[in-house]
């Protein structure tokens, strides 16, 4: 595998511990479903995912390319009312620039965030193999 993650669940209800290289944090579910709320949801930590690669790929390509870039802010969720079917999520994404920039490179940074690899992963099939050990 390319990176690898490890999860661990055990002791209290719904908390997990995950670790990846040399990194541990915790996962959890909120208090009004069974969880403690020691922790990010599932949910809120693939939104993070999203939107950590998404605010360092901007952050790579102005600085490639020596742009003012000072400082990027991302907003995202899963909107749910948006939903045209069951089977598709919509997640909107709202990505904030600041810095002497023109609005060519805006509008570029704004195509570049849809480069980040984990938005490329979520934009094509995905294939999940599983199996019990």
């Amino acid at each position: 595998m390319d990176q690898e993650v490890k999860v661990s669940l055990s002791g209290h209800p719904y908390q997990v511990s995950i670790d990846a290289r040399d990194h541990r944090w915790l996962a959890d579910e909120p208090t009004e479903v069974g969880g403690g709320d020691t922790g990010p949801q599932p949910g809120e930590l693939f939104l993070s995912s999203l939107a950590a690669c998404t605010a360092i790929t901007v952050k790579m390509y102005a600085n490639r390319k020596k742009w003012p870039l000072e400082d990027v802010f991302i907003e995202l969720g899963f909107n749910k009312a948006a939903k045209p079917d069951p089977l598709t999520t919509v997640i909107d994404m709202e990505v904030h620039v600041t810095g002497n920039l023109s609005e060519e490179q805006r509008a570029r940074l704004l195509e570049i965030a849809h480069s980040c690899p984990i938005h490329k992963i979520l934009s094509n099939p995905i294939i999940v193999n599983t199996k019990a050990v």
